[in-house]
């Protein structure tokens, strides 16, 4: 029957993501369903922000109001999952079946095999003025030239003795102000 099961997306109220998968296992065990309702998922990512104390990193949702369950579609598994509290339904036509990701969404999303994706976000942008916090020229202030996320370098031109020094940081070396 494992053959059978499919990707379904549940929409929740916002803020409930977690309730709503909770009470989807505690039912699952409950109501010996394991058979039924393999998986329960809300994908998550990654996300580094740089602020004045330096790099944060948390896991936030990529889907915010949604759950991912892995099942075969019966009308009692539907009735357990569209009738949790915080659940609105099935995404899919009004009236009809609840319509399952199509395995090519799968893969995209990383449900089955987890793939690890991490955001950074930045306080600062191209030509915003910061104060390096490392380096020879610690305290200076400069004007960011370029900011490289794959390399996690900022490129920054400091005005020292009338010329403009070019300085490369890591993203962290570096603050708005």
């Amino acid at each position: 029957m494992a053959e059978a099961a499919k990707w379904y997306v549940v929409h929740t109220y916002s803020g409930y993501e977690n309730t709503v998968k909770a009470t989807i296992e505690k039912t699952i065990e409950t109501r010996q369903l394991q058979d039924l309702i393999h998986v329960v998922s809300i994908p998550m990512e990654t996300v580094t922000e740089i602020t004045d104390n330096g790099p944060k990193t948390y896991d936030r949702k990529v889907f915010p109001g949604y759950v991912l369950v892995k099942m075969v579609m019966t009308t009692d598994t539907w009735y357990v999952v569209r009738n949790v509290r915080g659940c609105t339904g099935f995404v899919g036509p009004a009236g009809e079946d609840p319509l399952p990701l199509t395995q090519e969404e799968v893969d995209k999303l990383g449900v089955e095999a987890p793939v690890e994706s991490a955001e950074l976000t930045l306080d600062y942008k191209e030509g915003d003025s910061v104060e390096l916090l490392a380096g020879v020229m610690k305290g200076f202030a400069g004007q960011v030239a370029s900011i490289d996320l794959a390399a996690k370098k900022v490129k920054v031109l400091i005005s020292f003795a009338g010329r403009q020094t070019p300085a490369e940081l890591d993203l962290d070396q570096v603050k708005p102000v």
